[in-house]
C-alpha cells in the first residue's frame, strides 16, 4: 500500500512531504500552548485554533509537490511520527484525527485543480485549510472528546477561522517559494 501511496513522487517530493509533516509536528507545541490561553476561558480545545498553523503544512505539502495524495500522505506521516514518539495524546486514534484532514486538502485541492489550473490559488488553500481544520476539530471533538454542542458548534466557527487563515497563509508562502523559484 505504501508503494502506491508514494507513487508518481520523486524522492525530493517525498523529502518534502516529510519535511512538511515534521514541521507541523514541531510546531505543536509551541503554537497549541499559546492557542490554550485564548480557547481555554471559551471551554473549547486549544488545536481548535492552532489548528490552522498545524494544517498549513498538509497545504504546503500539496503546494510543494503538486502530488494528488501529498496532503494524506503527510497527514500519515504525522500520524506515524506522533504514535512512535508517544507525542499526541490520542493513541492509535490519531490515524484517524491526523489522517482524515489530510485527506481533506487533498479533496479540496483536487477539485480546486480541475480543468488544468496548476497555479496554486488563495481561495483553493483557504477551503482547504477550512476543511482540513473543521475535519480534525470534528474527529477531535466528537469522537474523542465527546464535547457538548454548543461548544462543538464553537469550536467548529472557530476551526473554520483559523483553518481558513492558515490556508491563506500557506498560499502565501508557496507563493514566494515559486517565485524564488527555488523548487
Amino acid at each position: 500500500m505504501m508503494k502506491k501511496l508514494t507513487a508518481g513522487f520523486s524522492i525530493l517530493e517525498l523529502i518534502l512531504i516529510s519535511v512538511m509533516a515534521a514541521l507541523g509536528i514541531a510546531v505543536k507545541p509551541v503554537v497549541g500552548n499559546l492557542a490554550r490561553l485564548i480557547t481555554g476561558p471559551l471551554a473549547i480545545p486549544g488545536g481548535v485554533l492552532a489548528g490552522g498553523i498545524y494544517m498549513m503544512f498538509l497545504i504546503m505539502a500539496y503546494g510543494l509537490t503538486r502530488g494528488r495524495l501529498a496532503g494524506t500522505l503527510a497527514a500519515l506521516v504525522q500520524a506515524l511520527l506522533v504514535i512512535i514518539t508517544g507525542a499526541g495524546s490520542h493513541g492509535v486514534m490519531s490515524l484517524l484525527t491526523y489522517l482524515l484532514p489530510g485527506m481533506a486538502v487533498d479533496c479540496v485541492m483536487f477539485f480546486a485543480c480541475l480543468g488544468g489550473r496548476s497555479r496554486i490559488r488563495a481561495a483553493a488553500c483557504f477551503n482547504a485549510g477550512i476543511a482540513a481544520n473543521l475535519t480534525g476539530t470534528f474527529m477531535v471533538g466528537m469522537i474523542l472528546f465527546d464535547i457538548p454542542l454548543v461548544p462543538l458548534l464553537l469550536s467548529l466557527c472557530v476551526a473554520a477561522l483559523s483553518g481558513g487563515l492558515g490556508g491563506l497563509l500557506a498560499c502565501y508562502i508557496l507563493k514566494q517559494i515559486h517565485k524564488m523559484e527555488i523548487l
